[in-house]
C-alpha cells in the first residue's frame, strides 16, 4: 500500500529560476525540502509525489529527486496553466498559476488512497510528519480530512508580518479557515483577514494552518471535480486562484466533508524574509546537536535513513 506525501513545489521555479540558485540551510548543502523528505520517510511514508513545473523537471530531479529515489518511490506531476478540465482553455494572457487546488488536480492520476500535502519550502518538523502519517495510514472515513495546525506563536517571523489561516475549531472539528495577515505584538497577535472583514486580536496559542493537510481519495475527487465549477466563474479573472483553504471552507459549509483538527509540538520555520534564513540555519544546527538529524543528511547522494 502506498502512503503518499504530496509536495507542492511548482512555485519554486518562479522564486528561484533554477534549483541551483537555492540557498542551502543544512551544514552540507541540504535544502528545506531534503529535511521534509527525510522526516516523511522516518515517519513511514513510502511514496512522494512532487508537483513541479514541467520545464523545471531536469533541474529538480538532478538536484533533489535522484538523491532519494533509492529510499522512497518518487513520482512527478506537472502543474501547467494549460492542464484544465476538458472544454476549458487557458487565457493567453494568464501567467499566474491556478493555485493549490489546481496543484492537486495536476497529480490526480498519481494519488490513490489517503495522502498528505505540504509546501516544498516550509520546514514543518519531525512530529508533524508522524501525525500526518498516522492519519494517512489509519483513517477509514472517506469524508473526513485532517487539518494539522500549529500555535500561531510557533509560526511567526521576527522580521515582519506573515499570512496564516486561522483555524476556527469546535470540539476538535474544523469549522472553517480564515486566511489572514498576522502581525506579532508583545504577547498577542493582530489578525487582518484577507477577505476584508474586521481585524481582530488573538492569542499566541491560536491554531493556524500552513498548507499541511490530510486528504482521502473522496476529498481528492471533490477537488478535481470542482475545478471546472471554479473555472466557470473565474477563468477570465487573471489573478484568480483555486485554493485549498477555500475549497475546504465551501465543502465543510455544504456538509459534504468534515475535518479533524490536530496540533503538533513541532516549530514551523519558513523563509518569508531573507533574514529568516539565519534563524532556520541555527535551528537546524540545534536539531543536529540534539540528534534529531544526522550532520550529513546525504552521503554520496543518498539519504541517511531507511524506508
Amino acid at each position: 500500500m502506498d502512503y503518499i506525501l504530496v509536495v507542492m513545489a511548482a512555485g519554486m521555479g518562479s522564486r528561484y529560476g533554477s534549483l541551483k540558485q537555492m540557498d542551502p540551510v543544512g551544514p552540507n548543502g541540504e535544502f528545506i525540502i531534503d529535511y521534509s523528505v527525510y522526516d516523511a520517510i522516518k515517519a513511514g511514508f513510502n511514496k512522494v509525489v512532487f508537483i513541479i513545473r514541467k520545464d523545471f523537471y531536469d533541474d529538480f530531479r538532478e538536484t533533489i529527486g535522484k538523491r532519494i529515489e533509492d529510499k522512497i518511490k518518487v513520482e512527478y506531476a506537472f502543474q501547467e496553466l494549460t492542464d484544465l478540465p476538458n472544454g476549458y482553455e487557458c487565457p493567453k494572457s494568464r501567467v499566474k498559476p491556478w493555485g493549490t487546488g489546481a496543484a492537486i488536480y495536476s497529480a490526480r492520476d498519481l494519488i490513490n488512497g489517503s495522502f498528505a500535502i505540504i509546501n516544498a519550502d516550509d520546514f514543518y518538523g519531525a512530529d508533524a510528519y508522524k501525525v500526518l502519517f498516522d492519519y494517512v495510514k489509519n483513517n477509514t472515513n472517506e469524508n473526513e480530512g485532517l487539518a494539522l495546525c500549529y500555535e500561531v506563536g510557533n509560526t511567526l517571523s521576527k522580521n515582519g508580518s506573515v499570512k496564516r489561516g486561522i483555524a476556527i475549531a469546535k470540539d476538535g472539528n474544523l469549522m472553517g479557515i480564515k486566511e489572514s495577515k498576522i502581525e506579532a505584538h508583545d504577547g498577542y497577535v493582530i489578525a487582518k483577514p484577507l477577505d476584508g472583514s474586521a481585524e481582530f486580536e488573538t492569542s499566541l496559542d491560536t491554531l493556524v494552518t500552513v498548507n499541511l493537510f490530510g486528504f482521502t481519495s473522496e476529498i481528492k475527487d471533490i477537488i478535481v471535480d470542482n475545478f471546472a465549477k471554479f473555472l466557470d466563474d473565474n477563468i477570465g479573472k487573471l489573478d484568480s486562484e483555486y485554493l485549498v483553504p477555500d475549497i475546504i471552507n465551501s465543502e465543510i459549509e455544504a456538509g459534504n466533508i468534515c475535518f479533524k483538527v490536530k496540533g503538533t509540538n513541532s516549530k514551523w520555520h519558513g523563509v518569508t524574509y531573507r533574514e529568516d534564513k539565519d534563524e532556520l540555519v541555527e535551528a537546524i544546527n540545534e536539531y543536529i546537536k540534539e540528534g534529531v538529524y544526522p550532520e550529513r543528511l546525504f552521503e554520496s547522494g543518498k539519504i541517511l535513513c531507511k524506508k
